[in-house]
């Protein structure tokens, strides 16, 4: 006999279910928190885009010079015929880039986003038609399981945009050694990693003057109200970031307009005026900080490339 949903009640999707999991357990810790992977849903990946397009923003145009000079240099490291995985997929110059320069024999693209996965997907199969590209809908911050056919003898995996940088310690050594062990022998990974700098710098690219970052901290707000049984409201909550120089990282948070209470299904969580939501951590490192905890995962440097500004980092690691 089928059971009928109470009116109040949803049926959720899986990757719902783990925003009500994440929400319900990070609204009840302190203090409060949720992880920055629920950022991207289709409009929070849209967002994110718009982001990079900030003149404050200048992580992604500085990649993208770098790869772009690089880009014959890191062809070669690959080596012939081999299959790219882009560890959160997407339709950007970066990654057209490395299509052009490698000609890979095949693209798995990976990202937690379904929606936005099948449409940058859908995008590069369309403008490359000698490419086999596949897709996985999974999250890679959790040990993966790679499908064979999409790799090949000798596959790329390509982290770029330092998004190594939302990981504690901790969990980017976790990452690190689950992509180590998802990955064969001599497999390379070419990774983006933000480097320590200016306070003033770093904390502009998280404050762009036309809001766009505010915007995509609140989406988690607005995700939470819309696809959850929730009365949050997002015009309660404001978006903070700021540099927490003894932990070298960015940190973003939601703070509370107000007291007040949020209710989730049957929970109710108590906010202070004031008290915060914590978002998301953007680590920096130093070049040689981040080559000694890839060589602690089982990943040798085989090359690094800079900006004339020192700004940001590409690696180009070997996995043991």
């Amino acid at each position: 006999m089928a059971l009928a949903l109470r009116s109040n009640e949803r049926s959720l999707s899986p990757e719902q279910e783990a925003l009500r999991d994440e929400a319900l357990r990070g609204f009840a810790a302190w203090p409060k928190t949720m992880s920055p992977k629920f950022f991207y849903d289709h409009r929070g990946s849209q967002l994110f885009e718009l982001i990079c397009q900030q003149p404050e923003y200048y992580p992604t145009r500085t990649e993208e010079t770098i790869l772009r000079l690089a880009a014959q240099d890191i062809a070669a490291l690959a080596g012939r015929n081999a299959s790219l995985v882009e560890l959160g997929s997407g339709a950007s110059r970066k990654i057209r880039l490395l299509l052009e320069a490698l000609r890979p024999a095949r693209y798995l693209g990976i990202d937690i986003s379904r929606e936005f996965l099948q449409a940058s997907t859908r995008r590069l199969a369309s403008d490359y038609r000698w490419l086999d590209v596949h897709a996985l809908c999974a999250d890679f911050s959790r040990p993966l399981k790679l499908p064979g056919d999409a790799l090949g003898q000798r596959p790329l995996a390509f982290f770029p945009g330092s998004s190594i940088g939302n990981f504690d310690p901790d969990q980017a050594r976790a990452f690190l050694r689950n992509l180590h062990q998802a990955l064969p022998a001599g497999s390379g990974l070419l990774i983006g990693v933000d480097l320590v700098k200016d306070r003033q710098v770093l904390e502009r690219a998280y404050n762009d003057h036309a809001g766009v970052t505010a915007l995509f901290n609140l989406n988690l707000v607005e995700r939470i109200r819309n696809e959850l049984d929730s009365d949050i409201d997002p015009s309660s909550f404001q978006h903070r970031a700021f540099y927490n120089e003894a932990e070298s990282r960015i940190e973003m948070h939601l703070i509370s307009r107000q007291a007040q209470q949020v209710r989730i299904e049957d929970r109710v969580f108590d906010f202070a005026a004031g008290e915060t939501l914590h978002t998301e951590n953007s680590y920096k490192y130093t070049p040689s900080g981040f080559r000694d905890l890839a060589g602690s995962c089982g990943f040798a440097s085989a090359a690094m490339w800079r900006d004339p500004a020192q700004l940001f980092s590409v690696h180009f690691l070997r996995r043991e």
